[in-house]
């Protein structure tokens, strides 16, 4: 979906972001023409620091352009991500930033349709609500049920609700590209 030069801006609107808020606490204006940076899709933020998770936080489902909602994340993963501390100053230069633009949610019909590995979950039942990203069963060597029973435990469910009739199972792909990506 996005060429390098389009991925390069994204990554440096994250940061711009953040070094601004850190200075001033606001939030800069930006407006890029690309039809890519203009679409109106979800993405995720997600901040390291020195390798250890710092801050993720995105939206699902966008109303604005794409640097609008990558620009908006990136303050709510630096400092309201309620899991982390508020990113610290000293923290910026080693901050390491990955952003997932994300494609439109499927619902399945079986758990089949599942890859690790190419495919993000959702899990909606009832009031109950949880979404991993497809990186994080890579990165820790996660089977299908095992990505379906931790969607499910950060729902907030049994590990096995996504077996129950009335359990929406999503799935979803992302663009994942990282601040050393760009750099090459």
């Amino acid at each position: 979906m996005l060429n390098g030069k389009e991925k390069k801006i994204l990554i440096n609107i994250v940061k711009e972001t953040i070094k601004a808020h850190l200075n001033s606490n606001d939030q800069p204006d930006f407006y890029y023409g690309q039809k890519a940076l203009n679409q109106e899709v979800g993405a995720f933020v997600t901040l390291k620091i020195k390798g250890q998770l710092g801050g993720c936080i995105g939206k699902l489902i966008a109303k604005e352009p794409l640097y609008v909602t990558v620009s908006d994340m990136a303050i709510q993963a630096a400092f309201h991500d309620p899991r982390f501390e508020p990113l610290k100053k000293e923290e910026y230069e080693v901050l390491e930033v990955e952003i997932s633009v994300l494609t439109h949610f499927k619902k399945i019909k079986s758990i089949n349709e599942i890859e690790v590995g190419k495919h993000g979950l959702m899990i909606n039942k009832g009031y109950n609500s949880g979404l991993l990203l497809s990186q994080v069963a890579t990165e820790y060597n996660w089977d299908r049920n095992t990505f379906l029973e931790h969607a499910c435990l950060k729902a907030g469910l049994s590990v096995e609700a996504w077996k129950e009739s009335d359990a929406e199972i999503f799935i979803f792909s992302a663009e994942v590209f990282q601040s050393e990506d760009t750099n090459k």
